[in-house]
């Protein structure tokens, strides 16, 4: 079921953002499934996804999103930051150390 079909995907993305931003992460999360299956190269879309699902403790579905956004974009600071993160609260500290620490060099705030 497609919400809000009169919205392009940049609107649907826009309106993501907007229930993102107001914690309504479920609504949020419908949106941009639609816009990553329709525009998968859409790394902001896909990184939205990836915090979207880490709000709602969706950790393995926020991982393969950064995963991919990471593959993409290796240089993509917050995507290594957001991993970490995501790994540290799945209890899997080791495998989160060398994401954040790629994350803070590339942030330039040192290793």
């Amino acid at each position: 079921m497609t919400l809000w079909p009169e919205l392009d995907l940049a609107e649907r993305y826009r309106k993501a953002q907007e229930f993102f931003d107001a914690q309504d992460y479920r609504t949020a999360e419908n949106l941009l499934v639609e816009v990553v299956t329709a525009e998968p190269a859409h790394q902001a879309s896909r990184l939205l996804l990836a915090r979207t699902y880490y709000h709602t403790a969706q950790l393995r579905r926020a991982e393969e999103q950064l995963r991919v956004i990471i593959e993409r974009e290796p240089t993509e600071a917050y995507a290594h930051l957001m991993l970490g993160r995501t790994l540290q609260r799945a209890s899997r500290h080791e495998e989160a150390v060398p994401h954040l620490r790629m994350a803070a060099i590339m942030m330039g705030e040192g290793a």
